[in-house]
């Protein structure tokens, strides 16, 4: 089975990880809004280092500032902004709940509309991770990185980043 799961299609990550730590599978479904938004907030920035990484060598601290543009909450908030319309009614659902979940955490660098809309953004992102709808959420990410101008989805081209 191990030999199985280390040349699996990415898609099968999460079941390698949970086999090799003897972890239960996941329903996304059961957890709070919050939970979701914190396993967002790490598949987000994954995928944005992903792409900054991809650009080439240069100063981490150059990376890390490219990364961060992207993934403080006035970007996250534009970029759910950006994608609302497409998003289907399940998605908006679970985005509201993660917007409107009263957390203990304050907005440090932002304004509480952006600071809870980028937990809305989160927990959509985390939903779809423990989902198991990597496809869907790599789309609306991508979308939302088109519409915003530094991605060419079709090209797989990045501008800005």
């Amino acid at each position: 089975m191990e030999e199985e799961l280390m040349g699996a299609a990415p898609e099968h990550f999460e079941a390698y990880v949970r086999d090799m730590f003897s972890l239960k599978e996941a329903d996304a479904k059961m957890y709070s809004p919050l939970v979701l938004a914190y396993i967002g907030d790490a598949v987000y920035e994954l995928i944005i280092r992903t792409i900054v990484v991809n650009r080439g060598n240069c100063p981490v601290n150059r990376m890390h500032q490219k990364s961060s543009s992207f993934v403080k909450a006035s970007a996250q908030a534009e970029l759910i902004h950006q994608i609302m319309e497409e998003l289907t009614e399940e998605e908006r659902a679970i985005y509201k709940r993660g917007r409107n979940a009263k957390s203990a955490t304050a907005a440090k660098h932002a304004t509480i509309a952006d600071y809870r809309a980028a937990t809305g953004f989160e927990a959509l992102i985390g939903y779809l991770y423990l989902h198991g709808e990597k496809e869907r959420l790599i789309e609306l990410v991508g979308h939302a990185l088109q519409k915003k101008g530094v991605l060419d989805t079709r090209k797989g081209n990045t501008y800005e980043i």
